[in-house]
């Protein structure tokens, strides 16, 4: 079973979480910001892992730290379980629809940090932060990724190519990335070495 604990305290947030991506699809999730819950919950349902988190943060000040620090941990996470990545799929891909929102999530479990983020969402114009509900600024979502993908090592590409709802939109974003982590993570039968010419990821 790929599992991993991670804790991360620091003067700004507090977060602990449990990630099992060889789960079926549980959540329990109290971060303090109810729409970062709701996403993060269509992740661990849609990538079919198992995440249980409790985090708070200074939230009165910005969102901004929880959400960054909360892409640290999960991307930190998702490394440790995914260990040496011996007999994985390692690429995956994934057209997501939501409603009139649709996009595109392509996956590399490379080892190599990359974040490619096409998302405009609607109403966004320089220095706007466009507030999904509780508050929750839509720019974060971005930020987000960007920690994810630094603490995991993986390239990942994201696209919106449609939608008339912010909310459908960043579904779109998040049930998309689960499906194409769930095809990059899975284990191949009969598959043992790791998916590289270089025998290193």
């Amino acid at each position: 079973m790929r599992k991993a604990t991670i804790k991360r305290n620091t003067a700004e947030t507090r977060i602990n979480m449990t990630l099992n991506i060889d789960g079926k699809g549980l959540a329990s999730i109290d971060t303090s910001l109810p729409f970062l819950d709701h996403m993060l919950t269509l992740f661990a349902k849609h990538s079919s892992s198992d995440l249980k988190i409790s985090a708070t943060g200074d939230v009165e000040v910005d969102a901004h730290h929880l959400v960054e620090d909360m892409g640290i941990v999960l991307g930190t996470a998702i490394k440790k379980c995914l260990g040496k990545k011996a007999g994985i799929e390692r690429y995956g891909n994934f057209l997501m629809p939501m409603d009139e929102a649709i996009s595109y999530v392509a996956v590399d479990l490379s080892g190599r940090p990359h974040l490619s983020f096409d998302v405009k969402f609607l109403g966004d114009v320089k220095f706007s932060r466009p507030r999904a509900g509780s508050g929750f600024d839509y720019s974060l979502i971005k930020e987000f990724f960007k920690a994810l993908v630094s603490s995991a090592a993986m390239t990942l590409h994201i696209k919106n190519a449609a939608g008339e709802s912010n909310h459908h939109i960043a579904e779109s974003l998040f049930k998309g990335f689960a499906k194409a982590f769930a095809a990059a993570d899975r284990k191949t039968p009969g598959r043992r070495g790791i998916p590289s010419t270089k025998k290193l990821l």
